[in-house]
Parts: C-alpha cells; structure tokens; sequence
C-alpha cells in the first residue's frame, strides 16, 4: 500500500536540505547520499530523529516537531502535514463508501448559472457538478457521471484521461498540486481504504504520479490561475477557487474570470450554448 508515513516524510525532506542551505561548509570528502546527513540537522537530537525517521518512535511533541521543521527548513503546509503526520491519534472512524453533497449545496450550484462549479470529496472524486461545470471540465462524460455508483475522479482523469489531461496547458502545475493534496488527504483519513485504492492504482498505471508521489510533494493550494486549452472554446485563462465544506468532509471548486475579459466572453458564450441545448 502506498503510504504517507512520518519517517519517509522526514527522509524526502533531508534528502531535499543541501548543506549550502543549512549552512554546513561542504568538505572535501564525498558524499554518499543526497542532502544531509541526520547528525547534520541541527537543534534535533541524533538519536531521537533515528527513531522518528526509521519508524520505531511513533509520536513526537510539539516542541520537537517545531525544531524538526526549523532544521528541515521546512515551509508552512509542510509543517502542518508534519503535524499531522506526529499525531498518534490520527482520524479513525470509517468513511462511506459514498457522499453526497446536501440538498443547499446542489441548489447553490444551479445559482451559479456563468461560474463552473465541481464538489468533490477528500479523494477528489468527483460528487456534483453543475451544467457548466461539466461541460469545462469533462464534457466528453455522461452529465450524470457523478450520480453514478463508479464516480469521476479528477486525479485519474488527471493522469489516465487524456480528454481531461489535454485540458491543462499548466498540467505539470496541476499534477504537483493534485498529488500533493492526495499526501494530505492520506495522512488526514489514514484507514479509508478506498483512498489508498486510488493512489496504489495511481501508482501502478502511471509513472508520472508514481514519480511524483514518490517526491512527496505537499503544498496547500486554495487558489489558482488555470491556462485551460478547451475543445470548444479555446484557450482561456481562469480563477480556480476552492472553497471547504469543513463539516462534509468536500469542496467547492469555483472557475471564474474577470467580467469583460475575453474568458469571461468565453464562458458566457458556453453558457448560453447549454442553455440554448437545454430548451430544445
């Protein structure tokens, strides 16, 4: 199973820390392995680090989490996914096999008749979509895709669907971020199996994620600006807005432009296409 542990975790980001950046003068022997040496992280006791990197201390304090982060030099999201990842007590309670959005959040998305919009879940499959937000997105799938029992995924589409994949002209942008936001979901829900079905699967049909995931990459990203190359109309640039459903466990993802900018133009123009298909 492809797992998001405390010690790998600590191991990518030593390996990442070269001693310029720590501040170590190199010498002039040579080094065997990438990054620093464990006896190298300052402020962290040798020992103690051992045990947390090579798995037999489960738990650290805050306070060593803290130092473990100064030394690593690690930035912010990195070091609330080390949080997580220190806790003992990580979320146990089992998850369903499916969730739906609430009855408001599927009115809201019929309100938002020029503004794409798709709610997806900590796995990012896909559990609604408003008509403008499927015809962006995925408009070669069936509209009520995500109604049934085997959901879109927008990380297997990402990967595996080249519809979905040729959407990206940032697709390398989009691909670090949707894997890193899989590490963090997979150190949040540690024993929901079909979350870690995904990311094996992911893994063995695509070298790309496999690469990727391998580099643990962790970044929270709530905003973005998407270069789109759409089959119908074209090349345009968006907002993408994510916005969290705390006590659902989903998210709102919202694609927007500047009103007047030929991508807003491009999108009410699709807008009214569906409409128009609507009333016939």
């Amino acid at each position: 199973m492809a797992t998001t542990d405390l010690g790998g975790f600590l191991r990518s980001r030593r390996q990442r820390l070269t001693p310029a950046a720590a501040g170590i003068t190199p010498g002039t022997t040579h080094r065997r392995v990438p990054g620093l040496r464990r006896e190298e992280l300052a402020g962290v006791s040798v020992g103690y680090y051992t045990r947390l990197e090579q798995g037999t201390s489960g738990n650290a304090s805050a306070a060593v989490i803290d130092a473990l982060a100064t030394a690593l030099r690690l930035d912010p999201a990195e070091h609330d996914h080390l949080r997580v990842l220190a806790t003992p007590t990580r979320p146990t309670r089992p998850h369903p096999g499916t969730s739906t959005p609430r009855p408001s959040v599927r009115h809201l998305l019929t309100t938002l008749a020029t503004t794409p919009a798709v709610v997806i879940d900590h796995r990012a499959d896909v559990l609604a979509w408003n008509p403008l937000g499927h015809a962006l997105l995925a408009g070669h799938l069936h509209p009520d895709a995500p109604d049934h029992p085997t959901r879109p995924n927008l990380a297997r589409m990402l990967f595996l669907d080249a519809d979905h994949r040729a959407l990206y002209r940032d697709w390398h942008a989009k691909a670090h971020v949707t894997v890193a936001a899989l590490h963090q979901a997979a150190a949040r829900h540690p024993n929901d199996p079909r979350l870690h079905h995904l990311i094996d699967n992911l893994t063995a049909d695509s070298h790309e994620f496999a690469h990727l995931w391998a580099r643990r990459p962790i970044r929270t990203c709530s905003h973005h600006l998407r270069e789109l190359d759409h089959p119908v109309i074209g090349r345009l640039t968006l907002a993408n807005e994510t916005l969290t459903l705390p006590d659902d466990d989903q998210r709102i993802g919202l694609f927007h432009a500047h009103p007047g900018t030929p991508d807003a133009d491009a999108l009410t123009r699709m807008a009214r296409t569906l409409d128009r298909a609507s009333t016939r």
